[in-house]
């Protein structure tokens, strides 16, 4: 067998044992040629890095304790081994070792067999450090690939945190800012440019934070007009009180009383309409919109305010919804009935009083135009001065007729029906019925245009 070994095993790095029935030995690939063999220190040892001495260090630290240690047993008998034992009984059998050093050694006992009966056994070791190197080597190779994957991990952790946390993190110091700020207006940082969730979130913050500042100047203005408006009566009513008791007859008294009473009801006008025109936004928007069809409605209003007004000014109100080609039509909208039945009475109501005694008339339309729900309300007044066309929707303005007493209207119908007819998604303004002559007026219109349902 000597020569068959001699061939196969030096390639192979493989030590080769042939033990008889006996388990006594009879040839060791280890000593063929009579080579003797003594294992050396090995070079590298002397003059390793500092990363191969740590890496060493590690590898004593891990290795397996629980396999049993290899030892050389003396004539080379294979009693001591197991794996040979057991292969004398024809079954192949393995088991894995670690020498004194420190290496795994795995050896293979294979009967050799000629039918059936068991000649010998092949012993097949392999040599100290070998299986050693290659786990090494595959830890290398892994702790390469970590090392890779950790230097892109890190490289992509930078690129998010440049373009994704620090845009963030921008966003929120801003916000906070914003938050804490009470004089200073703060700026949102603008990322608009960004096509992705960034700019998306960027450009919604920065209209959020106009839409916030915009809210605060008109609390602001609001405020400061509520208490110029609220002062007028004040002032007039304190006077009244001071001079009461200094009034020596009683026509006097009377007068004063009467300003008293005319200055109470007018307080109480305007902290009404103050108190409707603060909460109307958090109303419309905690209450759910709903379908409303404008044409039912309308004219059941219309027919609500003819009858409530007998009392008041004659006034001719009419009500026409479409035209020939609309009769059919439905005029659905959302929104909320109990606030666009107050803008529609305002309207009917603002444009009672400015109508002749006589012979006023108040014309209600609805028509659709594409998408849009048209409401218009004319009147035979003396229609509006054309620089204060806009400014009949301001807070607190009053352009009341020549006759009406001073301080029956608070100057916030309009401002709040436009407010109410914006939440809605629609717009209402003002323009005068132009005359036969050029310069003659013969009315006034407000126009109401609310999104269709579809």
């Amino acid at each position: 067998m000597a020569p068959l070994l001699r061939r196969l095993i030096p390639q192979t790095r493989t030590r080769a044992r042939i033990y008889d029935p006996d388990a006594n030995l009879l040839l060791d690939s280890q000593y063929l040629g009579q080579v003797l063999r003594y294992e050396l220190p090995s070079i590298e040892d002397e003059d390793a890095s500092l990363f191969d001495q740590v890496w060493r260090r590690l590898r004593e630290i891990f290795r397996r304790r629980d396999l049993p240690v290899y030892r050389e047993q003396p004539g080379g008998s294979g009693v001591a081994y197991p794996e040979v034992m057991k292969a004398l009984t024809g079954t192949t059998n393995y088991v894995v070792r670690i020498s004194e050093q420190g290496e795994q050694i795995v050896s293979v006992a294979v009967p050799v067999q000629r039918f059936r009966a068991v000649l010998g056994v092949l012993l097949l070791s392999t040599q100290g450090g070998d299986i050693d190197k290659i786990v090494a080597a595959e830890r290398k190779a892994i702790l390469r690939v970590f090392a890779v994957a950790a230097l892109v991990t890190a490289i992509l952790s930078l690129l998010l945190a440049s373009t994704i946390a620090n845009p963030l993190r921008r966003l929120s110091a801003a916000a906070v800012r914003v938050r804490r700020g009470a004089r200073s207006r703060e700026e949102i940082p603008d990322f608009s440019h960004r096509q992705d969730e960034i700019g998306n979130l960027s450009a919604a913050l920065r209209d959020m934070t106009k839409a916030l500042y915009a809210r605060i100047d008109a609390i602001e203005s609001f405020a400061a007009d509520v208490a110029h408006e609220l002062k007028n009566p004040l002032t007039s009513l304190g006077s009244a009180v001071e001079t009461l008791p200094l009034a020596k007859d009683e026509r006097s008294r009377e007068r004063l009383l009467e300003i008293i009473q005319h200055d109470v009801r007018r307080l109480d006008r305007l902290i009404t309409d103050i108190s409707d025109a603060s909460r109307l936004d958090a109303e419309l928007s905690r209450e759910d919109a709903g379908r409303v069809e404008l044409k039912q409605f309308v004219g059941d209003l219309v027919g609500a305010i003819r009858e409530a007004g007998s009392s008041k000014k004659p006034v001719e109100i009419t009500f026409t919804a479409g035209g020939k080609d609309e009769a059919d039509m439905a005029y659905f909208i959302q929104g909320h009935d109990l606030r666009l039945g107050q803008v529609i009475t305002n309207l009917i109501e603002n444009a009672r009083s400015f109508v002749p005694e006589k012979t006023g008339r108040i014309d209600v339309r609805l028509a659709r135009a594409g998408k849009r729900v048209i409401l218009t309300v004319e009147d035979n007044g003396p229609g509006i001065r054309v620089e204060n066309i806009d400014r009949i929707f301001e807070r607190f303005y009053t352009d009341r007729p020549a006759g009406e007493a001073f301080g029956q209207n608070s100057g916030l119908g309009l401002s709040i029906s436009r407010q109410i007819i914006e939440a809605h998604g629609g717009t209402l303004t003002a323009e005068n019925i132009a005359g036969a002559k050029p310069g003659d007026l013969k009315g006034a219109r407000f126009i109401v245009s609310l999104p269709a349902e579809a």
